[in-house]
């Protein structure tokens, strides 16, 4: 006995064809049409799409920042996510100080299991350097399915490393066929910006943006392709936000480097005037790095439609406005950096992208879906609709429009930076590993059915399609 999904239109990052989906066990295990058998269970999306289920490679669930933890956990931050249509979540198990990598990986996964309502992987995040950790990057690739690493050039004093500890760490990667990944912001530069911002008393969140200049982040950029290229590394860097970073990028991408890039809907739908907002409202938009003048968000829609940026996340690290984004009331530099966006990556991107006309159906497919699948080792398991993946599945209903609301979202958190914001159609169904466990908006199973995913090496992103709706 199996399930058929019957009559609608399959996207992937290569196709679009109309065809059924049927489903045995965990697997997709044939498309075509007549694949009905007696005793299956039909679904009738006529009119629908079917997209694989999302990949979002960046998430922060249960992360510490001081005294305080990120407002959703795995059980609301993955409830959320599945809801949207995303199906598989990165998380970033963080090394602290005076922590293994071991220790780390131990730690998340406590946070994590029996919680997690996608599937779920890691990557782990390094602060802490040595050559017991350079070690243990090995360990965690071949016996965990650690198979990414990242490291940050921002946030002095706490997370930032140094160009020795990057050199070395890509030696490493590149050594046990790794990725690298990098938060790239200039940390001793945004470090002394702030510093004299908070001596002349400017304390306010607008000063945020403008301690964290698109210098800061251009710089960066193009020092890690440097070290990158000098070592024969390849590199992923992380919420790209300017168009000045994204020119570096497409400059070491002509050149035939293996570098990556990775864009959130923040920085393609806000903009710097967030900042300025009434009181203290400016601070539910302070994250790092900052939303960005206007001007930028047409380059990264440009990148987008032209398959230099490889990724689209969302770094959802959300901390409510009441109680934690408040703790920075006197000090824009204690505000907590993040914001929410698990459950609004999908809807955002195929109303903005797609609806507009800016992309294809199997470029929506592949930014959201196959490249952090093949990037981050998951596919062909995960990130496609082929006979022998998961079945993890979206069935996108293209019909009507809502209004985002954090009234009505399921982030646990108290504000969405997207309110208001229109979204086209809805994921009407969603299957993990063939089970429906989404249903008209409904989540039809209260209690957690993700599982952790070990991951093998990094393949190639390929070129995707071009398909439009």
């Amino acid at each position: 006995m199996g399930i058929v999904l019957q009559g609608g239109t399959i996207v992937t990052a290569g196709d679009v064809f109309r065809a059924d989906l049927r489903i045995e066990g965990e697997k997709v295990s044939s498309l075509g049409l007549g694949l009905t058998r007696t005793d299956d269970t039909v679904y009738g999306v006529d009119g629908c799409y079917l997209f694989p289920g999302g990949v979002d490679p960046h998430t922060h669930f249960d992360l510490p920042a001081g005294e305080i933890f990120t407002s959703d956990d795995f059980f609301t931050g993955t409830r959320a996510a599945l809801l949207g249509g995303t199906t598989t979540v990165l998380d970033f198990a963080t090394q602290f100080h005076g922590e293994s990598l071991a220790q780390a990986l131990r730690n998340w996964q406590a946070k994590a299991r029996g919680k997690a309502f996608t599937d779920y992987g890691f990557h782990m995040a390094v602060t802490d350097w040595s050559e017991s950790v350079a070690e243990e990057m090995d360990l965690l690739a071949r016996e965990d399915g650690i198979t990414s690493f990242k490291f940050y050039m921002a946030y002095k004093n706490t997370l930032q490393v140094d160009d020795t500890v990057l050199l070395q760490a890509f030696r490493k990667t590149k050594e046990n066929g790794s990725l690298l990944c990098l938060h790239c912001e200039n940390g001793d530069l945004v470090f002394d910006l702030t510093r004299e911002a908070l001596r002349r008393g400017e304390r306010s969140p607008r000063f945020h943006p403008l301690t964290r200049p698109v210098a800061a982040e251009k710089e960066a950029v193009s020092r890690a392709i440097a070290l990158a290229e000098a070592v024969g590394a390849p590199l992923y860097i992380v919420h790209v936000s300017t168009r000045d970073a994204l020119a570096e990028i497409v400059k070491a991408k002509l050149r035939g480097l293996k570098v990556y890039a990775e864009t959130c809907p923040q920085y393609l739908l806000l903009d710097d005037s967030r900042y300025g907002a009434e009181g203290f409202e400016g601070a539910k938009y302070v994250i790092s790095p900052p939303l960005r003048p206007a001007g930028h968000q047409e380059a990264l829609w440009q990148g987008l439609e032209a398959k230099v940026i490889d990724t689209l996340a969302t770094d959802h690290c959300a901390f409510n406005f009441r109680g934690q984004k408040e703790l920075g009331r006197e000090d824009f530099s204690r505000i907590p950096n993040g914001m929410p966006g698990v459950e609004t990556r999908l809807g955002l991107l195929y109303t903005y992208g797609v609806k507009s006309g800016r992309m294809g159906l199997s470029d929506f497919a592949a930014l959201t879906a196959a490249n952090p699948a093949k990037l981050f080792g998951l596919y062909p398991r995960k990130g496609t609709l082929a006979v022998g993946s998961d079945a993890d599945v979206v069935v996108w209903n293209p019909e009507g429009s809502t209004a985002l609301s954090a009234g009505t979202l399921h982030q646990q958190v108290d504000y969405s930076p997207f309110e208001g914001f229109k979204i086209e159609g809805k994921a009407e169904y969603v299957f993990l590993r063939g089970r429906l466990v989404v249903q008209e908006g409904r989540l039809l199973d209260v209690r957690p059915s993700g599982g952790y995913v070990f991951r093998s090496r990094r393949s190639e992103v390929g070129t995707g399609g071009n398909k439009r709706a």
